[in-house]
């Protein structure tokens, strides 16, 4: 007789864990197709940008090469060198002052956001790719009659000089719609600024994540218990947190969870004994999507105004905004803004092997403050470093 249990066909079937998923495009998180005009026009519009868009941001440009593809297919090399001509699969060339990698692989949908993550923003030549959101261009030479189910988010329109009205068939796809901006396309630094203020726009909500599932080893008792303020030093960085992001969250073992206080968001581990970045990198599988500040619950000399100071010098440009440690020229990572594109970064790092946040932050594109008192970032670790805590407290 069997005694294997009889499934619950009420229950609807789940194939795939029920993860939340990053709000990437085709190409990025920040992507605009440009389209409605020749590609020799889109280019040129690109290279004028570029030199007042890349000072904030990181910027990338995606396009396509089709004689080069003519070339290949008529026998040529198609643009590839005598090293992928020969049979390798890939070349990586450090021309000093950048890198090239060329390479045969397939450019599927994961792979091309994989290779453009570090780009704050990514351009796309509209005529041959799509892209979430879209600027267009009313060039006669190159109307957009048969491409109207790539506008699907439109955010800029760009006039050429003598181009009046908007064609009847836009007029009609675009009716209903709130009014688009408007622009010349001869006026670059316009465009720049619009684009600057559309990013600004996008920059992902704050919230605030309280490390409080550490061992505790040296000290002896759990740090977040601790009390230095009047009530235990988790409640009293969440505290502080709550002032500058949206909500709050305490990161915790399973097991602390009975233990946490009454009003307090607790975030169980969901990465197991990889301390700090096991938090971490549960709070962005929770939301992918939102910047988190990340404090260490160990910080009994942290004050609001510190943390106001990391919020107001926020570089969602980068991959992250930190503190530099007082005690040596590397980041703070504890007490860390880490943008969305700090997860796959983390998940990379941990992929080879690395369960240390600053070594991740070391050797990214970080935005690195000094702090403005360098004796909050002291961490207390010991029974003897506490006890002098709270007399400097008193």
């Amino acid at each position: 007789m069997s005694t294997n249990p009889t499934p619950d066909s009420s229950k609807p079937r789940t194939k795939h864990a029920a993860l939340t998923r990053p709000a990437i495009g085709e190409f990025g998180r920040q992507e605009l197709a440009i389209l409605g005009a020749p590609c020799g026009k889109i280019k040129d519009l690109v290279m004028r940008l570029l030199p007042l868009l890349s000072p904030r941001l990181t910027v990338g440009y995606v396009d396509a090469d089709h004689a080069a593809g003519d070339e290949a297919e008529s026998g040529g090399a198609g643009g590839a060198g005598p090293i992928l001509q020969a049979g390798a699969s890939a070349e990586l060339t450090d021309k000093i002052h950048f890198r090239r990698l060329d390479q045969r692989r397939e450019l599927d949908g994961f792979a091309q956001k994989e290779l453009l993550a570090h780009q704050s923003l990514v351009l796309v030549n509209g005529n041959h790719f799509r892209a979430r959101q879209q600027i267009i261009i009313l060039d006669p030479a190159k109307p957009l009659d048969k491409k109207l189910d790539r506008l699907t988010d439109v955010q800029l329109i760009l006039r050429p000089e003598g181009v009046g009205e908007l064609p009847a068939v836009l007029q009609q796809h675009f009716a209903g719609q709130e009014a688009i901006p408007t622009l010349d396309l001869a006026d670059t630094v316009a465009i720049a600024e619009f684009i600057h203020q559309w990013w600004q726009r996008s920059l992902p909500p704050l919230r605030g994540l309280v490390l409080a599932g550490g061992q505790s080893q040296r000290m002896q008792t759990d740090k977040g218990r601790l009390n230095y303020h009047g009530l235990e030093q988790r409640a009293y960085a969440a505290q502080l947190l709550a002032q500058v992001c949206t909500d709050v969250h305490v990161s915790c073992r399973p097991d602390q969870l009975a233990q946490l206080p009454a009003g307090l968001a607790p975030l169980p581990d969901r990465f197991l004994e990889l301390g700090p970045m096991g938090g971490i990198l549960s709070a962005f599988q929770l939301d992918p999507n939102a910047a988190w500040l990340v404090v260490a619950c160990d910080l009994p000399f942290l004050s609001a105004a510190t943390l106001q100071h990391l919020a107001h010098h926020r570089n969602g440009a980068k991959v992250a905004t930190a503190f530099r440690s007082p005690e040596n020229e590397f980041p703070e990572p504890l007490i860390t803004i880490w943008e969305p594109r700090g997860y796959g970064t983390l998940l990379r790092f941990l992929g080879l092997g690395y369960s240390c946040p600053r070594k991740a932050l070391i050797n990214s594109d970080i935005e690195l403050l000094a702090a403005p008192d360098p004796n909050e970032l002291r961490n207390v670790n010991t029974p003897e470093e506490a006890a002098a805590a709270r007399l400097e407290l008193l």
